[in-house]
């Protein structure tokens, strides 16, 4: 039975690009039927494209990455991964970036343990990464909504005419429906907006 060697891509939003990654796979000379591209995060290992790669491979196969991070960046799972892929598929791993990590070409105990530790030691380096971007994306955040920055879908325009049908509404001179469709909008978005703007002080005397 002829091994099939696979490409895995993963970048973990649609606007990133695999490029870089899709072209090293083709130097390394994984056909293009056999590359398979994943758009997910790696904070963990439940990730469709990938299941279905792994359940496929066969004693032989091998997968190839570009770097350890492309294949996860959670520290335990990536080493568990290692594991399921060498050792209960039987199948080998090549990761383009660190030669020592290609599980193809047998190994003496020493060369074992060093591929082991370097593993590890990338394995650590890329859930820490994760780690650091997740901490600066909340630190911008934060240092974002100091400065007075909205995050969320952007807020329509209030309708032509709002304030005075709120005002009305509020003194009880006109029913809710009615201020909702001189507005053109449903009650439940006037009642909100209404609410909103009086919650965010622009209306003192709203009770």
């Amino acid at each position: 039975m002829t091994e099939t060697t696979y490409g895995y891509v993963r970048v973990s939003t649609h606007e990133q690009n695999e490029a870089r990654q899709l072209a090293a796979m083709r130097e390394f000379g994984v056909a293009k039927q056999n590359i398979i591209v994943e758009k997910l995060s790696g904070k963990d290992f439940n990730r469709p494209c990938y299941q279905r790669l792994v359940r496929t491979l066969r004693p032989g196969d091998v997968i190839v990455v570009k770097s350890i991070d492309r294949l996860g960046r959670n520290y335990n799972e990536i080493l568990e991964q290692w594991g399921v892929i060498t050792k209960k598929r039987k199948a080998a791993i090549v990761v383009l970036d660190m030669p020592l990590l290609d599980t193809r070409q047998g190994r003496d105990l020493t060369g074992t343990l060093i591929a082991d530790i370097v593993l590890q030691l990338l394995s650590y380096v890329a859930q820490t990464e994760r780690e650091n971007i997740r901490q600066r994306q909340a630190e911008g955040i934060a240092a974002a909504k100091a400065k007075g920055v909205r995050f969320g879908p952007e807020r329509r325009a209030l309708p032509a005419g709002f304030e005075e049908l709120r005002r009305a509404w509020r003194g009880r001179e006109i029913t809710l429906r009615a201020a909702a469709e001189a507005c053109g909008i449903p009650k439940t978005t006037f009642r909100d907006a209404a609410l909103r703007v009086e919650r965010e002080g622009n209306c003192p005397e709203a009770k």
